[in-house]
């Protein structure tokens, strides 16, 4: 590419903790090849930070630094604004301002993507502005902009995958050495990829705040955090891993958002973050250590599965250099980037209302007629079984059934009755069962 005699353009850095470091040395280590693609030189302007004068190891000079963000967004010298601080305030006041004054934003903030996506898109819209956030889902992996924009002619029905590293960290440490919850966590801690509070992943948030976007841009129609089903990955057992293993399956903590067509007419969508037991021929099963991948299933197109690192500072910050180079060459060309599109307006289902199977293990008494009395309060609820299998005896009996397709709401009234019956001492657990041949 031609490098024109266009100025260059003055970049704002909000953050530089462990992302904003690798976007740093990348912006400097690539600086000849960025211009080339872009045709016009990419300038660090400032970078705001907490402690300005903290010793970093970056190929900048220190008058760079300030602790004052709202001031650096706010110079007339800013073109780009790329924000990786995270959180809902003071970042949504940032970026909302960069937006309506015409600087474009990059950004890898999913849980305000998730909580006020709406808001930062009209924001983009009034200041004639690009908003882009690929980096917020899935790292390293372009995801976001083949829903956003490759995939436009098609329709999406569904999008299943893991996308959360630290989940699929432990969960795949506990399969493959039996270790409970608490011991891959530590594990997980020991090498750096679960946080000192490890709740926004261990507990499904980090997925949820993910779900919530991929689902806005699949369905075209707004999603929020709060639309989202969530489910953690604490109540997992090394007993329900070896469960599924010896069902053929593994345990993983899923995000799935799916349209259908509903009975009465009209399509609606369902958004959850839960773990599951998948076969191990389903490619998912696979998808070990902190890696993710996503399966996008789409009427024309059918399934594609894009796969690679899903956190991390270098992956993340590749992420964000795309955007980058993207929301450069429009400010160079004068053209836009897709703004949101919410035209299809789809009903939210309930969790109640979500079709799939279940893992369900009950500590029964060992006598005659516990099956029978069992398998009607399935029959009760409209729960189909599909297989049981008895473990141990005597005082220790365990009873482990797998059911066909129902409802959630059924599923969650069969297991409230089960709790009421004498013969059953405990329901133990309860997992969905997802992934072919399940489906």
């Amino acid at each position: 590419m031609v490098v024109s005699e266009h100025p260059p353009l003055r970049i704002a850095l909000l953050g530089c903790g462990t992302v904003g470091s690798e976007v740093v040395r990348l912006l400097h280590s690539q600086a000849d090849d960025l211009t080339a693609r872009i045709g016009v030189p990419l300038e660090l302007a400032g970078i705001a930070v907490r402690r300005a004068g903290r010793t970093r190891d970056l190929p900048v000079p220190a008058d760079i630094f300030t602790t004052d963000p709202a001031a650096l967004v706010a110079r007339d010298d800013i073109d780009l604004v790329i924000e990786v601080v995270g959180g809902i305030e003071p970042a949504r006041t940032w970026i909302t301002t960069a937006l309506k004054l015409g600087k474009s934003v990059v950004t890898a903030n999913k849980a305000l993507l998730a909580e006020d996506g709406p808001a930062l898109h009209e924001a983009a819209a009034a200041g004639g502005s690009d908003l882009y956030y690929e980096a917020a889902v899935a790292g390293a992996i372009p995801l976001v902009r083949p829903l956003r924009e490759s995939m436009q002619g098609d329709r999406v029905t569904r999008v299943m995958g893991i996308v959360n590293g630290t989940t699929n960290f432990i969960l795949s440490s506990m399969d493959s050495t039996g270790a409970g919850f608490a011991d891959a966590l530590d594990e997980a801690t020991a090498l750096g990829y679960a946080e000192a509070d490890p709740t926004a992943d261990v507990e499904g948030f980090d997925a949820a705040a993910k779900a919530a976007i991929l689902a806005s841009l699949a369905f075209h129609t707004r999603v929020n955090a709060a639309d989202v089903h969530r489910e953690g990955i604490t109540e997992v057992t090394a007993a329900d891993v070896a469960s599924a293993r010896e069902m053929g399956c593994t345990v993983k903590l899923l995000c799935i958002a799916e349209r259908r067509r509903d009975p009465a007419g009209g399509d609606s969508i369902g958004v959850r973050v839960h773990p599951a037991m998948i076969p191990r021929s389903h490619p998912l099963a696979g998808v070990g250590d902190a890696f993710n991948a996503v399966f996008v299933e789409a009427e024309a197109a059918g399934q594609l599965m894009f796969y690679g690192r899903g956190a991390g500072g270098a992956p993340t910050a590749s992420a964000v250099l795309g955007d980058l180079v993207a929301v450069a060459r429009n400010r160079i060309t004068g053209a836009r980037a897709p703004g949101e599109s919410s035209y299809a307006a789809l009903r939210v289902r309930p969790m109640g209302e979500t079709l799939t199977r279940y893992h369900v293990s009950l500590d029964v008494a060992d006598r005659a007629g516990v099956l029978a009395a069992v398998a009607s309060a399935f029959s009760e609820h409209g729960v189909s079984i599909s297989t049981v299998r008895q473990e141990g005896h005597g005082a220790d009996a365990m009873l482990v059934i797998v059911t066909h397709v129902a409802t959630d709401a059924a599923l969650s009234g069969t297991v409230e009755a089960l709790r009421h019956m004498e013969i059953v001492r405990d329901v133990v657990s309860v997992m969905r069962v997802e992934g072919e041949p399940s489906r």
